[in-house]
């Protein structure tokens, strides 16, 4: 059986500042840093055999600390923009709490959680499951025939979107899918790619 695991980067310095982050390269927090051991344990009892994530910094970090702390910083990395954070647009840089003042709990709630609505000049998650389902495929997919186990570091949004299509979660359900800071989700699946098992 393949593993999958997917693992969200730990907490950033705009996530600690409540702040959107999108596309902006902004670096891991120190909690998020003091915060690698901790969540390397969670990793430590899976053999990996490739890892991917995205060439923001806080997603490269993660990786860095974590294979650093489970003394396997020799094994491959493929970076690649599919896995970026969705764009958030104009909201980029502006505080949440602020943003839900500008524009209302409700609107701000959709632009980061529903389908199809994005951001002013952003993405939404249609437009991220565009961009990274198909590499997913490609790429994900066909190590995991192989019988590779592999580690995806990723956003939130990213992460979201290939959980959205390795569960068949629905349009409309996908609004109540969140994954916490440093949040893990393993699967295992069989030489048809039929999922096995997941956790959270």
């Amino acid at each position: 059986m393949a593993k999958l695991l997917l693992l969200r980067h730990l907490k950033s310095q705009w996530n600690k500042e409540n702040r959107f982050a999108g596309w902006t390269d902004i670096p891991l927090s120190k909690e998020g840093i003091e915060s690698a051991p901790e969540t390397a344990k969670n990793l430590a009892d899976f053999k990996i055999d490739k890892v991917y994530t995205s060439p923001l910094t806080r997603n490269k970090q993660t990786v860095s600390l974590i294979l650093t702390e489970l003394n396997k910083e020799e094994l491959p990395v493929v970076i690649d923009k599919a896995l970026d954070e969705r764009n958030y647009g104009k909201l980029q840089g502006l505080n949440k709490d602020e943003a839900k003042k500008q524009f209302g709990s409700k609107q701000v709630h959709l632009w980061r959680r529903s389908w199809n609505e994005a951001p002013p000049e952003g993405e939404s998650l249609k437009d991220v499951y565009q961009r990274t389902t198909p590499f997913f495929k490609k790429y994900i997919e066909s190590d995991l025939k192989e019988g590779k186990n592999i580690l995806v570091v990723a956003s939130h949004n990213s992460l979201r979107a290939i959980v959205k299509y390795i569960e068949k979660i629905s349009d409309r359900d996908i609004i109540n899918l969140e994954i916490p800071y440093a949040g893990l989700l393993k699967y295992e699946f069989n030489d048809k790619l039929k999922t096995y098992e997941h956790q959270y």
